[in-house]
Formats: structure tokens, sequence, C-alpha cells
């Protein structure tokens, strides 16, 4: 639930002229924005960077440190959506935080201080990139946008814009053909490079980060490439908080409780959490004054919460699916699909993960049982299952590569892949249509009409891990209960 309006609310469209007018129970920047400087560029201007770093980042402005505001950039041509609602709002928004037992406070959000769009002008992004202010660029491009290939570890991408790029594209329009032409401009002029700092959910994100941006270099400058792995430092993070995508009932929500006609306002939980690899030679702000936690090595940090929050999101959703249910909520304070996740966690991806600083595994889990129940977030299941292909080969597939290495148990995680196979056919029990959106999806489609078996020789996804037998008789028996009992009574039957 939301905090009750108050006789004082007025609709008001959110403006940076607007924000003395806004209703008390929301929260406004005291920071002159004018003032601020744009020393970080951010790629992926999305719910969760709005949810996450930008939210870090306010708070550090409102402290006083004026010269660590953002500039964002979009890429793909629906950015251009982005754009708009942040143009006609001064580059503000609402972040709206719910806690678990339903009530919720507002804030405006005033770090993004600029926004460039790609397609209208990429001279403008790439001297943003050249400008010796520039310290850092962060990136949020989703677990595919770095054309990594899951199961060689090599530079392999697919998308239109980086393969015309590569192929001497007048002017850079992907990611990684800014970034390098940026930092070109940068080596010719003498001007340090800047840090890039990844906040994507895959392990090691910022060794992938630079996995694919000298692999990029490589193929257009080798002596580029060369300065680059010299002299830009890529730090590993850790990042959390379940942020659903905004919807018109989220933008009905803020405008009816808090007074605010948002465009483009943002919901998350009010969990927090940001493990930062300490590694910012062209400086940094001081994050560990807001909250962050800076480490000297992330990856006990983030192999939990990959293993356990999203491969558990992955767990979930495609059987809850199957099932006929759309929230998370429904799945996680539904007994027997929390046993399943606690019999997954436990059993199976705990015993991958080393001791990690400072945390207690068990009440961890316990805590993503509560964090993933709360009916307020209204999280979709539909939205955790947005690119399996890429999504599944780094957060399940590494549980399963070291349990079966191990000799542990495998049979939550084959149900999983059973499960995604199952979705990939395109109904539900109930004859729904599944909500399938990969890159892959049509290739994957085909593999499964033909023989479903063939899914884990499918290499993208699988790698040479398909072709172990003790998983494809996993798979092959969680196949057919779920053809025989359902997708409730297979995880029953796994539960007995």
């Amino acid at each position: 639930r939301l905090t009750p309006r108050t006789p004082e609310h007025r609709m008001t469209d959110l403006t940076a002229a607007a924000l003395p007018s806004l209703a008390a129970n929301v929260s406004v920047p005291t920071y002159d924005r004018a003032a601020v400087r744009a020393r970080i560029v951010h790629f992926g201007v999305g719910g969760f960077h709005r949810a996450h770093e930008a939210m870090y980042l306010d708070r550090l402005l409102e402290a006083g440190h004026t010269e660590w505001g953002l500039c964002g950039v979009g890429v793909l041509s629906f950015d251009a959506a982005m754009r708009d609602a942040l143009t006609a709002q001064d580059d503000l928004y609402t972040l709206v935080t719910t806690a678990p037992d339903g009530s919720s406070t507002a804030r405006v959000v005033g770090s993004i201080v600029d926004y460039l769009f790609v397609p209208d002008d990429p001279e403008a992004v790439v001297a943003k990139l050249a400008d010796p202010d520039t310290a850092i660029v962060s990136l949020t491009i989703t677990e595919g946008g770095y054309g990594i290939d899951d199961a060689t570890g090599a530079y392999a991408p697919r998308d239109e814009a980086t393969l015309a790029d590569l192929d001497g594209a007048r002017r850079p329009r992907s990611v990684m053909g800014l970034l390098a032409e940026g930092l070109n401009r940068r080596r010719d002029a003498g001007i340090p490079a800047f840090t890039v700092m990844s906040c994507d959910n895959i392990q090691g994100n910022g060794h992938v980060a630079r996995a694919a941006l000298l692999g990029f270099a490589e193929r257009r400058d080798p002596e580029l490439a060369a300065w680059i792995a010299a002299n830009v430092a890529f730090p590993n993070s850790m990042v959390d908080r379940i942020t659903p995508v905004t919807t018109d009932e989220t933008r009905a929500a803020v405008a009816s409780e808090f007074g605010i006609r948002d465009r483009w306002p943002v919901r998350s939980e009010s969990f927090e959490q940001w493990v930062l690899e300490d590694r910012f030679p062209a400086g940094r702000p001081p994050f560990d004054e807001v909250g962050v936690q800076l480490v000297d090595d992330v990856e006990p940090y983030e192999l939990m919460k990959l293993r356990l929050l999203n491969a558990s999101h992955q767990a979930m959703s495609y059987l809850g699916i199957l099932s006929g249910a759309q929230y998370v909520h429904e799945v996680c304070t539904d007994p027997l699909f929390v046993g399943f996740l606690q019999g997954y966690m436990h059993d199976e991806a705990i015993p991958t993960l080393r001791p990690v600083p400072g945390i207690d595994l068990d009440a961890y889990c316990d805590q993503l049982i509560a964090r993933f129940g709360s009916e307020a977030i209204r999280d979709t299941l539909a939205r955790q299952v947005v690119d399996g292909s890429d999504r599944l080969p780094k957060f399940l597939l590494p549980v399963v590569r070291e349990q079966l290495a191990s000799g542990g148990r495998i049979d939550h995680a084959a149900l999983v892949l059973a499960g995604w196979s199952v979705f990939l056919e395109g109904r539900t029990e109930t004859g729904e249509e599944t909500p399938a959106v990969d890159s892959r999806l049509d290739e994957l489609r085909a593999i499964v009409a033909d023989d479903a078996e063939k899914l884990l020789d499918y290499a993208p996804v699988f790698g040479d891990l398909g072709r172990n037998p003790r998983l494809r008789a996993a798979y092959l028996a969680a196949r057919a209960a779920l053809a025989g009992h359902g997708a409730r009574g297979a995880i029953a039957a796994l539960s007995a």
C-alpha cells in the first residue's frame, strides 16, 4: 500500500520549476542542479539504474559532492521514449520505494543532469566521453549487451550496430564503438583514461566489460586495444535492488498517491545493496558515505547474488508461468514453490559458494523469500524470463556445472531447464501463450519443436555441459514429470 494522500495534494506535472509545490510527503533535491558536474556517463538509463546508481549519486549530491552528477546515454531506438520523458521533466523522475509492509516513500531524483541520444547525435556522445572531466563510464546494457559468448568466453557480437561499427562505420553507434572512439580521442590528446564500471548482473562484470571492449578495439585498432589494456580500469561490482518495469498502473499510482504526473517514474523495493571493487585510478565519488560497500574482492558477494537471487528468479518463473501464475509474489507465498526455491538454494546453490564476509547465507535465503513475497512490489514473472538464453548460462548453469563436478544434486536445476524447454514450446498448462522474449527465440523454438532433448546440444547456451549424461538423464526425467503431472505436480514429486 502507498502512503495515503493528504488534502493538500495537487496534481502537478514534474518539472524543476514545480519542485517547491510538490506535496510534503515527497522528498525533493535541495542541491543546486545547475552547479552539478556530470562526471559520470551512463549507458542504459532504465528502471534499475534510476533506482540504484542514480539514487546513490543523488544522495551524494545532497551531501554536497556536486562534482558527481550523471549524463545518461540512450543507444537503442526505443530509448527515444526515455529521452522525451526526461527532456519534458528537466531530467527529473520520481523514485517510489516500497517496504515489505507495503508502505511507500517518494523521492524526486535529480542526479541525471543531461541525457544524450545516440541516433540524434553520436558525435555529442563521443565528445562527452573524450571530455577530460568525464572520469567514469557506467553500464547497464543487460547480460546480452556485451557480445561475449557464454560457452567460449570469446568476443562474438551479434547486434547490428556493433557489427556495423566493426565493419568501419563512419560514426560509431554501438556502446563498444562509442567507448573505443572516446578512449581513442583521449589517447591522442594525452588525456588519462576514464574508468569503465559495469553494473550488470554478470559474474565478473568488470572482466566481461574489459573482454568486450578489448575484443572490439583489437579488431579496429590493435594499438588502441593495447593502450586500453594498460590504462583503463574495469572494477567488478555486485548490484541488487528488485525494480519492476514501469507500467501505466505505476504512473497512475504515483499521480494518485503523491500528486505527481510523471512520464516515467520508478518503483522499487526498499532493499538496496551495491558491493564495488575499489579500483578507480581516474577518481571516484565517496561511495562509502552513502552505503556502498567498497571491497578488494567482489566475487563472493556476486556469486551469492547471482546463484541465489538471480538464479531463483529463473527457477520460479518458468515453472510459475507454466502453472498459470503471473506475479513473483504469487509463487513466493505459495508453500509448494517456496519449498522448491529453498531446496534449490540450500541443496544446489549454496554448496558452490565461498564464504561471504559478514553474510549468514541461511538468513540471506530467508530474506530473499521475504523480498520475493512482497505483494506491494508486483514484480512479474515475465520480466524475469526476458532473454533467458543469456540469463540461464550466467545464473543457473554455473551451479549445475559445479554440482556435476562435485557429485552434488542437480534435480531442482534440471526441472528448471525442463520448464524452460516447455516454456519455449509456447503454451502454458492452461493454454495461454507464454511471454517469451529472447534474441534467439526462433532458433530455440525450432530446436524444441524438433526434439526437446536437442536443446541441451545448443552450444551458445550450454557449451559442452549439455553432453553430460547425468544432466541429460535428469533433464529428460524432469520433462517427463512435467508432461505427466504439470509444473506443480513435478515440484511436489521432487519435494517428496
